[in-house]
């Protein structure tokens, strides 16, 4: 599990929110794609157009990092509040940690390039499994 961006001195921090769809989004991928049910399951996305970052899903944690500064930690989303959750489709209450003068200027583009990355795994994922479906007889 990656854990730098607990170790690393942050330039500032700030209460932040994410969209409910990011998150549970996140959440469902979490626990369709690990491997060999490990429950400290972790993804790691390339970000398209931003070429050296890449993101880490943890279930607690999403992190930018940089692989050419060997996985040092660029913005981090943490201390999601979930507890007495009642809808599903209200924003996620965060903590955003900020490692570089520019993190900010890439927190959206991020979650955009997410949420397209993830949908595409578990398309594929899904489509390689059977459907526990029936068809309907004709006639």
């Amino acid at each position: 599990m990656y854990t730098r961006h607990d170790e690393v001195q942050e330039i500032g921090s700030r209460a932040g929110k994410v969209d409910a769809i990011y998150y549970n989004h996140v959440q469902t991928a979490l626990k369709r794609l690990r491997d060999n049910q490990q429950a400290d399951t972790q993804i790691r996305l390339a970000i398209p157009e931003l070429k050296h970052l890449d993101l880490i899903l943890q279930k607690d944690a999403w992190i930018i990092v940089d692989r050419v500064l060997n996985d040092f930690p660029i913005a981090a989303w943490t201390h999601f509040q979930t507890d007495h959750r009642d809808s599903l489709h209200e924003p996620i209450l965060c903590e955003i940690h900020l490692f570089h003068y520019a993190a900010s200027m890439i927190l959206k583009r991020t979650l955009e390039a997410m949420e397209v990355l993830l949908g595409e795994a578990l398309k594929e994922q899904l489509s390689e499994q059977k459907s526990g479906v029936l068809p309907f007889r004709k006639g």
